[in-house]
């Protein structure tokens, strides 16, 4: 977390009064804010803290442990991805800020003795003035809102122990009997909202009104009778996410917490912004902050700065391709390659350990610290993949990361490998080589405004490829394509790969530049997609993705090269020279599985675009579907930018050039 200013409350009233986004931590009272933008709601945790004056400490009879467990902890967690929070950080046995100054200041609680000497006149009037600067601020705070949109809403948020209840109690609680009839709707709403999310470990997620808690709090009452275009709602949570008795957290929780008023806060505030404000936005994830916080950013920077560069694929393409091929077919197909790989550069115990020292747990949002959680912990896999290569460990580590062929994934194969022949694939077609191959990768790129280079390798084993890292596509020596291959490669390549990799670019965070986990599901999903819609797709094409997940699930169950060769070849019918070259994919490195997810990945997008939802946000940069959702939010948030650049067949598809058959084909594959 950022280091908050340190600011009296007459400052952070100037500062709210000048309309400065600022997190500051008041001197003069027990108060933290946060604004990041000016929005029609504020959340508050007002019994989050637990700090004591010096002077106080001394005489209070309660120790640490004691008043933690009737304070509210962790739910300034709940609410730290908003972008106005006030939070309480002196504890509530100091001066309880939701109870009127008159019983603001304990003698005795809950049926303890609060202080073993009294406090004398002046401990109180301190305890007290901090007490109204704290109200000050929230007066100046609200009224600054309301005045800016013409009403405001306040998520009160607190915790109660449910131990001592005799009877089941609800999750969430709303308390209701002090808030204006016109406002009842809005408490059944919000009550709807947090009843509708979910919990892990299948914690109940229903919410009461005026069930164990009625709402006569002083937050409450001090803004509702000073406001009256002002509703708050003061809302109790369960302490699910800890062991009241004994102290223990329960992160994970805690975190889902967050979440769950995430949603149903900006859901809440952004329905009550169109019914009761002059603010209007066209997404409610508007309601959230539009700049990345300076903890994303550091992280960003930190991940960015190791791992550019690093791809897999540049490591695992043996050198020797070419020698062994003809080792191989002079064996008669009897004698296993040995490939040989470029030596790495990297050192791979330092570079993890410093992955682990990226402070991504600073980043409050839970949705936003996982995607970087996610994708640290995926590059701690990859070291882990290429630290092995040529072992036998490289394949246990792949299957740690890209994992293997479902049931499902066979069956999809064997359905597409048992279709019969289209009739116009079996004619003899003339093939073109690499010279026709570039310029027609480069009249690609030209499409998209793209400047690239195209180069002729014999360090591949695909026929092309691109090369993200130097943006330029890479073309096997000596490789031939039907004319319709062609044409889908150029789509797949540079009509998603390249232009994810230029999307990537234009982006604030340079997270998609370097991927989230496992976003070669998606993104060979979204090219093979594209092959699609562009009308290029052919049945020799499905059926080659199909025999690398029977090649792939052969390797996994202990199959060597020769064995899985003789398989595609004696057992499939595949053409020598392709079993050999897709039996290199397969085994390179010593066993690279992630050949099996170009069906899977098919099969997600292409259910995705003909429910004609938005694939934006998969097109932003290395996308995975996994972070659909958060990717959405920090777009329409701002965060990230729209993609600048949409493959063109889907902005124009144009399916109705396939083969009637591919809808029905395609359509299949489950």
């Amino acid at each position: 977390m950022s280091k908050p200013l340190q600011l009296t409350s007459a400052e952070i009233i100037e500062r709210i009064r000048a309309g400065r986004d600022f997190e500051a931590e008041a001197t003069d009272t027990g108060l933290r804010i946060r604004i990041t933008d000016y929005v029609p709601f504020v959340c508050t945790a007002i019994h989050a803290g637990g700090r004591m004056r010096h002077e106080l400490q001394l005489k209070c009879a309660l120790d640490e442990f004691d008043r933690w467990q009737e304070e509210d902890p962790d739910t300034d967690t709940f609410i730290a991805p908003l972008p106005i929070t006030v939070v309480g950080t002196d504890s509530r046995y100091a001066y309880d800020l939701n109870r009127a100054p008159g019983e603001a200041i304990f003698d005795e609680a809950w049926g303890r003795k609060v202080w073993s000497r009294p406090l004398n006149r002046e401990e109180r009037q301190r305890s007290l003035a901090r007490h109204k600067r704290f109200y000050e601020v929230m007066a100046a705070l609200v009224g600054e809102i309301e005045r800016r949109f013409g009403g405001c809403v306040v998520y009160d948020i607190h915790s109660y122990n449910w131990k001592r209840w005799d009877r089941e109690v609800p999750t969430f609680n709303i308390g209701s009997e002090r808030i204006q009839a016109k406002w009842q709707s809005e408490v059944t709403a919000f009550a709807a909202l947090l009843s509708a999310e979910e919990l892990p470990h299948d914690i109940d997620t229903a919410c009461g009104i005026n069930d164990v808690f009625m709402g006569r709090g002083y937050n409450l009452a001090f803004l509702s009778e000073r406001f009256d275009n002002t509703l708050v709602l003061a809302t109790e949570v369960k302490k699910v996410y800890c062991d009241e008795e004994t102290g223990e957290r329960y992160p994970a929780i805690t975190r889902a917490l967050q979440q769950v008023f995430k949603h149903a806060i900006v859901a809440h505030a952004w329905a009550f912004a169109k019914r009761h404000t002059r603010y209007s936005s066209p997404e409610a994830a508007r309601l959230l902050s539009s700049e990345p916080s300076a903890d994303v950013l550091l992280v960003d920077e930190e991940l960015y700065k190791l791992v550019r560069g690093f791809e897999v694929l540049n490591h695992v393409n043996p050198i020797n391709v070419e020698r062994e091929r003809r080792a191989f077919f002079a064996s008669k197909g009897a004698t296993n390659p040995q490939f040989a790989y470029r030596p790495l550069q990297l050192e791979p115990f330092e570079l993890k350990r410093q992955l682990l020292r990226i402070p991504v747990e600073r980043i409050e949002d839970d949705s936003i610290r996982k995607l970087y959680e996610a994708t640290i912990s995926a590059y701690l896999d990859k070291v882990d993949l290429l630290a092995t290569l040529g072992t036998p460990n490289f394949l246990y580590n792949s299957l740690r990361y890209y994992g293997a062929p479902s049931d499902q994934d066979l069956k999809n194969a064997e359905y597409l490998l048992h279709l019969p022949e289209v009739e116009e694939e079996v004619r003899p077609e003339k093939r073109v080589g690499t010279d026709v191959a570039q310029q027609a990768f480069l009249d690609g790129m030209a499409a998209y405004g793209f400047k690239g280079k195209v180069q002729v390798t014999s360090r591949i084993v695909a026929d092309a490829m691109v090369n993200n890292a130097e943006r330029k596509v890479l073309l096997k020596k000596g490789a031939t394509f039907r004319p319709k291959e062609l044409r889908y490669l150029v789509h797949h390549e540079i009509g998603v790969h390249m232009v994810t990799t230029m999307n990537a670019a234009e982006q604030p965070l340079k997270l998609l530049r370097i991927g989230t986990r496992v976003s070669t599901r998606t993104q060979e999903g979204l090219a093979v997609l594209a092959e699609y819609l562009s009308g290029n797709t052919t049945l020799r094409r499905l059926k080659e993705l199909a025999y690398r997940v029977i090649a792939v699930n052969h390797m996994v169950s202990g199959a060597d090269f020769v064995e899985t060769y003789r398989h595609l070849t004696h057992e499939l019918d595949l053409e020598a020279h392709a079993a050999f070259s897709l039996t290199t994919r397969v085994y390179r490195g010593g066993g690279l599985t992630k050949d099996y997810l170009y069906l899977q990945g098919l099969r997600e997008v292409f259910e995705l675009w003909r429910a004609e939802e938005d694939l934006s946000p998969l097109l932003l940069g290395k996308c995975s579907m996994e972070f659909y959702d958060t990717l959405q939010e920090m777009m329409q948030r701002g965060l990230l930018k729209e993609p600048k650049y949409m493959p063109l067949p889907f902005t124009d598809p144009s399916p109705e050039r396939n083969n009637p058959l591919f809808d029905y084909i395609v359509t299949g594959i489950r």
